[in-house]
């Protein structure tokens, strides 16, 4: 009784870190869902696109702080790796339309491409039990690392360059 009480306490505190959180759900690596959408000015946008590129996929919102907080991280990254082969895609959130997006994309200086979700997409990869929840997805098309909340940069860097250039390639 002890140990069940303790796991969820456990739960409870870990859900309100400032940092990321180990996802429960299928044992990773496993497919990517293939999805389309549309960005901030009405173009599609598919998961095909970027093939053979590693994929950071960050489901995040204009309200959500701890979203803020990290998307200079990801502008960074996307500089700093994209001549590798990385991409940072943002899953806007938002339900108030486009005009929020946009201006949040030109006041941060977002340099990545920002789609608009929906509940399928929202679907395809739960589950997604708050925002941001952030997916590393290789070459392959394989998810290789979820999290839920806010990672240090150099932390989250960490990840991102163990799929960016696993150790064979180092």
């Amino acid at each position: 009784m002890k140990s069940g009480l303790f796991r969820v306490a456990a739960a409870v505190v870990l859900s309100f870190s400032p940092f990321g959180l180990a996802a429960v759900g299928p044992a990773l690596p496993t497919p990517a869902p293939a999805w389309k959408l549309k960005d901030v000015e009405g173009k599609t946008v598919t998961s095909d696109q970027f093939k053979g590129k590693v994929v950071v996929l960050d489901f995040w919102a204009t309200w959500c702080p701890p979203c803020r907080t990290e998307i200079p991280g990801y502008i960074t990254l996307q500089k700093k790796y994209a001549a590798d082969g990385l991409v940072v895609v943002g899953i806007s959130m938002d339900t108030d339309g486009t005009e929020p997006v946009k201006k949040f994309i030109k006041e941060f200086g977002i340099n990545y491409t920002v789609v608009m979700g929906n509940d399928d997409i929202v679907s395809a990869f739960s589950p997604i039990d708050g925002y941001p929840t952030t997916f590393i997805i290789d070459r392959d098309g394989l998810i290789r690392s979820k999290k839920l909340g806010r990672k240090p940069l150099a932390d989250f860097e960490k990840d991102v360059l163990e799929v960016l250039r696993p150790p064979a390639a180092r």
